[in-house]
């Protein structure tokens, strides 16, 4: 069972929060967008029924120890604008990877960047985890600069390990570890 962090995780700009019914008109949105589309593994065409099996599962997901999704939001607004989530490695309840995504209006805030930050530190200390992984497509520069000063380590690169494309890709593979987290 995974536990939902207690506090909830906020800076001065963000706050992760747990997913609403409410929110499902976001999620469609930001899940249905071309960049979405091509750099996660959600399904394709994305549909309201994907949505609402997406916020329903959440929490039975956290409780068998699966996944922990949070909604990423900006303090003082509560309007979904993206997800960051970590799935849990199904051999090594040590160890997770993190993903996330931010709608096409909010991009460019520093809001995929904050909330993987704060996600990472939850999940390395308070979480339990040991390990973290990231992936990004190597053309998702956007994502991999976010990995970068979160202070990921950049272990190498999987080869045509991304599916999306018409022909896979390859993928940059980072982790972060407890001593990796920055003061």
């Amino acid at each position: 069972m995974l536990s939902l962090p207690d506090p909830p995780l906020a800076d001065d700009l963000v706050r992760l929060r747990p997913f609403r019914s409410d929110d499902l008109r976001a999620i469609v949105a930001g899940c249905s967008d071309p960049l979405t589309q091509a750099y996660t593994r959600i399904p394709s065409p994305y549909t309201h029924e994907d949505g609402r099996a997406f916020i329903s599962g959440a929490a039975g997901r956290r409780l068998l120890g699966e996944t922990i999704d949070l909604a990423i939001t900006v303090v003082g607004e509560d309007l979904l604008l993206g997800v960051v989530g970590i799935a849990m490695d199904r051999h090594d309840d040590l160890r997770g990877e993190i993903g996330y995504w931010v709608a096409p209006e909010a991009r460019g805030r520093g809001l995929a960047g904050r909330s993987l930050a704060l996600m990472s530190r939850w999940a390395l200390t308070q979480g339990g985890l040991q390990r973290l992984d990231l992936q990004a497509a190597l053309d998702n520069t956007a994502s991999i600069r976010a990995a970068e000063r979160c202070g990921y380590v950049r272990e190498g690169t999987l080869r045509r390990a991304w599916y999306r494309s018409p022909e896979r890709t390859d993928m940059a593979l980072f982790s972060l570890l407890p001593d990796d987290l920055p003061a």
